[in-house]
């Protein structure tokens, strides 16, 4: 029982939740303090401290603390899927309505005005982001990363994530 309790715990505020994250914490903590008494409003306050303070998205984080601390790691795995699961069925859902409609006409368009519009939010993103790390690291650092970076992925064909890393990894050791 406590699994499907840990369930709905998380899949209901996904469902009703619209806004993401931030939108479904209230929900939550109702769930999780009042409903099913498994923490105080103290602990969960903690829980939502510990979840701002780690990257990625909050309720998973929370999810899959409050969920391991009920049950063990299936209970962590079940909290985690019960709050990715609202998202991943309207995926679907819509996903196979779009697949029925792939050789409309109208799709077409909407996909050819899409990608210029995502091309040039992405391409404005990357100008925020050289310009904030110019601004932290300066133009000798950060060109060092962008041109390594571009040979890498453009000419050597390495996988972006492993460039990540090894940014990463290059940050750490020399721009602290």
């Amino acid at each position: 029982m406590i699994y499907w309790e840990i369930f709905l715990a998380f899949f209901i505020p996904g469902i009703v939740g619209y806004g993401g994250g931030p939108a479904t914490i209230p929900l939550i903590e109702y769930e999780i303090v009042h409903r099913y008494g498994w923490m105080s409003i103290e602990e969960f306050g903690e829980v939502l401290a510990l979840g701002n303070a780690l990257p990625g998205p909050i309720a998973t984080k929370m999810a899959g603390y409050i969920g391991f601390e009920q049950a063990g790691i299936l209970g962590a795995t079940i909290g985690l899927f019960a709050t990715i699961a609202p998202s991943l069925i309207l995926m679907i859902i819509l996903l196979s309505v779009l697949q029925s409609f792939k050789k409309s006409p109208k799709v077409k368009q909407l996909s050819t005005i899409v990608r210029p519009t995502i091309a040039v939010l992405l391409g404005a993103m990357t100008v925020r982001f050289v310009e904030t790390s110019y601004l932290d690291s300066g133009w000798l650092q950060t060109g060092f990363i962008v041109i390594v970076s571009y040979f890498l992925m453009e000419k050597r064909k390495v996988h972006p994530a492993l460039v990540i890393l090894g940014s990463l990894i290059y940050g750490a050791i020399f721009l602290r």
